[in-house]
């Protein structure tokens, strides 16, 4: 099985709703994400698919995050904006772009597995299906 992996930064503020502590206060992270895409072989080049496609989709969806006030945004008026609903957040919408690229013949069975959100150097979460 091959695993390929790619981290990008972006910095945001958020509060949590509905929890005693300082995150229900209007606080920031600078967020380390890292999306990893799997694949039982690799196409005749012996890419699964190239890091400039992944990086380059992954800022895309992280665009609309950076330097953004997390809870304006649609999906996080619904969802809480923890580190765990970002990570699937990104997920979802990383997944669709992805997925003509991973969909090659000679990829079959590559796909987007993970998704990890950190918002500090120590803590993490992880989104995956």
């Amino acid at each position: 099985m091959y695993r390929l992996s790619v981290k990008l930064e972006f910095s945001a503020a958020h509060y949590l709703r509905e929890y005693q502590g300082k995150c229900e206060s209007l606080h920031g992270h600078n967020w380390k994400v890292e999306a990893v895409i799997a694949a039982k072989k690799a196409g005749k080049q012996g890419l699964v698919v190239d890091f400039h496609v992944v990086k380059k989709a992954l800022k895309e969806v992280m665009e609309g995050l950076d330097h953004k006030y997390l809870n304006e945004l649609t999906y996080f008026k619904k969802h809480n904006p923890t580190s765990e609903n970002l990570a699937k957040f990104i997920f979802v919408r990383l997944e669709d772009r992805l997925r003509p690229s991973l969909r090659q013949a000679e990829i079959k069975g590559g796909a987007l597995r993970e998704v990890t959100v950190w918002e500090s150097d120590n803590c993490s979460a992880a989104y995956s299906k």
